[in-house]
């Protein structure tokens, strides 16, 4: 049996390694804020993104203005008063929808106007829709929901052959294509591990390496043998482990909460999840070295981390609808390649034209910070 022995160096530098890695797993599990932020305030955010953040619209109130009664009429308004994306309230004139539009009680007027089912029989029928602009993202989600009500009607007139629709031969089919469910929730859940892996990664690691440089503790490491490297090595690893768990716990829940698909391969997602960690990981080591400070590590990784992280990413909003100065800012924030190759993943699949990019970035940054943490911390040794 071949036994190989490492050389006295090296096998110092592991022995110290793992005793500090011991030692900093040890101190986490007798952190409860640790374990609250990294066990549990995943499944929280979890929780309050999938089911109290969503850009769908359910029950919206509208008003149907029908001025006179026809068959046509009644067919057309049945689409909102059956759907459950409306809470439908006919009246019989326009002054009563203006009344409760501006009472808030109605966020949309549907109005039929009295010769509806004569120009019905003529096909030069038309509805006017009216919307409470007053949060433009509702009153487009508004117009697109009336629109998809009266082309409901349409399209089931037609198929019962009814004078509207009879004399038409050409039909419009949509399809959502890599969201099936057309739920917001599909996109908005993978963009939330992206939160959860800052939090570990960049908001912990940053208040707890601070504490530790306030207290006076490295100073004691310094006294030691010990190597930089070793240091923060011994840092990461069980951050790392913590981070790979909230990941896990994040993509259990939503399958299992939500039911959002995960079409791509599992390992390229854990691959991915690793490289923006390590990243996340460095930008909390390098924080903390500069400030030495708890406060000062928790104000500036919460603004250089986790608002670009909610704002700048993709996560809610399109960075593509975004002026061109922001769409340029946005390229320096790794949480932006994280969270497009995370909604490809769940979403598309594996494409690798989206993923390699994203992996690329997002290595060399790891790099880039890790060496930046090493050398910060041996000029305080010095």
């Amino acid at each position: 049996m071949n036994i190989k022995i490492l050389p006295k160096s090296r096998a110092d530098s592991v022995r110290r390694i793992v005793a500090l890695t011991r030692k900093e797993t040890w101190q986490i599990l007798r952190d409860p804020s640790a374990i609250a932020i990294g066990i549990v305030l995943p499944l929280v955010l979890l929780i309050l993104f999938g089911y109290g953040l969503s850009f769908d619209i359910k029950h919206l109130p509208v008003a149907l203005v029908v001025e006179h009664s026809s068959d046509e009429s009644s067919g057309a308004t049945a689409g909102f008063r059956l759907s459950p994306y409306f809470s439908a309230q006919q009246v019989g004139t326009m002054a009563e929808a203006e009344k409760l539009m501006a009472k808030g009680k109605a966020r949309a007027v549907v109005r039929f106007l009295p010769h509806f089912a004569r120009d019905a029989a003529l096909e030069e029928a038309s509805v006017q829709v009216t919307v409470n602009a007053t949060d433009s993202n509702t009153a487009r989600i508004g117009i697109s929901y009336a629109q998809g009500a009266i082309a409901t009607w349409l399209a089931r007139d037609q198929a019962e052959g009814q004078p509207i629709t009879q004399g038409a031969d050409v039909s419009i089919e949509s399809r959502m294509w890599f969201n099936d469910a057309n739920e917001s929730t599909w996109f908005l859940v993978p963009g939330l591990i992206v939160l959860v892996m800052t939090l570990i990664g960049a908001l912990l690691t940053s208040l707890v390496i601070a504490r530790e440089w306030e207290r006076g503790t490295f100073e004691a490491l310094f006294a030691t043998p010990v190597r930089p490297g070793e240091i923060l090595l011994s840092k990461t690893v069980p951050y790392f482990v913590m981070g790979m768990i909230g990941l896990a716990l994040s993509v259990i829940g939503s399958q299992v909460l939500f039911g959002v698909p995960l079409r791509g391969s599992l390992w390229l997602l854990v691959l991915v999840s690793s490289l923006y960690l390590l990243v996340a990981l460095g930008i909390g080591l390098v924080i903390s070295s500069a400030t030495k400070s708890q406060f000062l590590a928790n104000q500036i990784t919460f603004l250089v981390t986790f608002l670009p992280a909610t704002m700048l990413s993709g996560f809610i909003f399109d960075i593509r609808s975004m002026p061109l100065g922001p769409q340029i800012v946005t390229k320096i924030f790794p949480a932006r390649y994280f969270v497009s190759s995370l909604q490809t993943l769940f979403l598309a699949g594996d494409v690798w034209a989206v993923i390699l990019p994203d992996c690329a970035i997002l290595t060399g940054m790891a790099a880039l910070l890790m060496t930046m943490a090493i050398r910060m911390t041996r000029k305080r040794i010095g």
